[in-house]
């Protein structure tokens, strides 16, 4: 029998949050109905409006704050709180780092049945603040000038902002100024109700460690107008650009690159490196947005990996080859896999660029090729998992649950996908040792992890 849904819509009614959602919303309960508001903090009192009811669960908006919670911080712009991307600013550091790390440890009980996995202390940032080193700005058109900012949730309304308080100063400056030169040379923008227009977005790339700076043009139209003076003016008044690139999107989508890419001025790519690593970026390269942590997590899944030099190693989701040529340092022989090809030509060209012989790449689908080498007679004494946020697919599980490599390294995105995978490896004759949390993108509701696996 199902129980009434005790509040009404429109209903204004005090409440007590008592957790976050994984999205960062406050979790309040009404007769054990849970009502999900964003910005409310556990342990606060306050007023909400319930704005919407469904059988299993409600929504609701703060109204008023009677009591607040000790990491409570105050913002200066709503705005950008509300659209750009910064989910959880309004909570201190030291309480984003706590309710990241709650996070995974309540996953790994309530999804994966894992009671006694050692979790340790998240491992955050020093400075969580300007650590984006990519950003993929949204261009419009008002009172005549280009703005260019971020994408009101659920809608296709651009909020105009003159920076990102999570993307790094250089990216900040170099999406203000291409707006600015583009406008005063009159480039329209992009209007997407009536598929007219030129320039959709501005992309900027910065090698944190290198200094070099790629600017990418994406406009509905082959023809550039003002190409010449456009790329002159982005050179004099950004001393930093190594790469100017003009990406042709001329399809009605909400994809941001198109299929056609050209370069307009300098190199085709510009270098960064994690740790001692140096990488290659293109505008269509994946690479990951926050070095400074990826290197802390990378570091840490070469500790789990425990290698001796004497192990194969197979890196199945290899993307570019960053987790790959951190392992290829240590290991005999490392077999990257990943499913998308334009990633393994730049994990190859990474490889060649850093000298590294020992590390092999393959284009197809994990569970498909891991498979194939195993019968070839490369089984891995050690296997490194770094999926999208979906998740491993089932098949590429239990591959390895077949192939019983002595150890798994398991680096998630995604930590209630982790929590799910983690039980059918640990049904499948695995043993979950420790988890190491890290706090890859402060200021907002993603956390990542680094898991230790054995065979038992």
């Amino acid at each position: 029998m199902n129980r009434p849904i005790p509040v009404t819509k429109n209903d204004y009614i005090d409440v007590v949050f008592e957790d976050l959602t994984h999205d960062g919303a406050g979790v309040a309960k009404v007769e054990g109905y849970p009502l999900f508001v964003p910005n409310g903090l556990p342990g606060e009192k306050a007023k909400i409006k319930v704005i919407k009811t469904g059988k299993g669960y409600g929504f609701g908006r703060l109204i008023e704050l009677y009591e607040k919670s000790p990491y409570r911080v105050d913002i200066a712009s709503s705005e950008r709180h509300k659209y750009g991307g910064c989910q959880l600013e309004h909570i201190s550091y030291e309480g984003q780092l706590q309710y990241k790390e709650n996070q995974v440890r309540q996953v790994l009980t309530r999804i994966g049945k894992l009671e006694d996995v050692v979790v340790h202390p998240i491992l955050g940032m020093k400075n969580p603040w300007h650590y984006r080193n990519k950003a993929q700005v949204p261009v419009g058109e008002k009172d005549g000038k280009l703005i260019a900012g971020f994408f009101k949730p659920r809608s296709h309304e651009i909020v105009d902002t003159n920076e990102s308080l999570i993307q790094l100063p250089e990216i900040n400056d170099a999406v203000q100024i291409v707006k600015e030169i583009a406008s005063e040379l009159g480039i329209s923008a992009y209007h997407e109700e009536s598929h007219k227009g030129v320039l959709r977005h501005i992309m900027a790339r910065y090698g944190q460690q290198t200094g070099e700076l790629m600017v990418v043009i994406i406009t509905r139209t082959a023809d550039l107008p003002q190409k010449d003076k456009l790329v002159e003016e982005i050179v004099a008044r950004l001393p930093m650009v190594k790469s100017i690139v003009h990406n042709v999107n001329s399809k009605r989508t909400n994809v941001i690159l198109g299929e056609k890419t050209k370069v307009l001025w300098g190199n085709e790519v510009i270098y960064d490196y994690i740790g001692d690593v140096k990488f290659a970026i293109s505008a269509l390269s994946f690479y990951q947005v926050n070095p400074v942590q990826t290197k802390v997590l990378y570091e840490k899944a070469l500790e789990y990996a425990d290698l001796s030099g004497e192990e194969k190693v197979i890196d199945a989701y290899c993307g570019i080859g960053t987790i790959s040529l951190f392992l290829a340092q240590k290991a005999q022989k490392v077999f990257g896999v990943e499913v998308v090809p334009e990633a393994i030509e730049d994990a190859k060209r990474n490889a060649a660029l850093n000298g590294i012989e020992n590390a092999e790449f393959a284009a197809g689908e994990a569970e498909v090729v891991i498979p194939k080498w195993y019968k070839e007679g490369n089984a891995a004494d050690v296997l490194v998992v770094d999926p999208p946020r979906k998740g491993c697919d089932e098949a590429l599980l239990q591959t390895i649950i077949e192939m019983k490599p002595k150890k798994v390294v398991y680096v998630s995105c995604n930590p209630a996908t982790l929590a799910r995978d983690l039980r059918i490896l640990e049904d499948g004759g695995y043993k979950t040792v420790e988890v190491q949390p890290v706090d890859m993108f402060p200021q907002t509701t993603h956390c990542e992890a680094v898991v230790k696996i054995k065979l038992v």
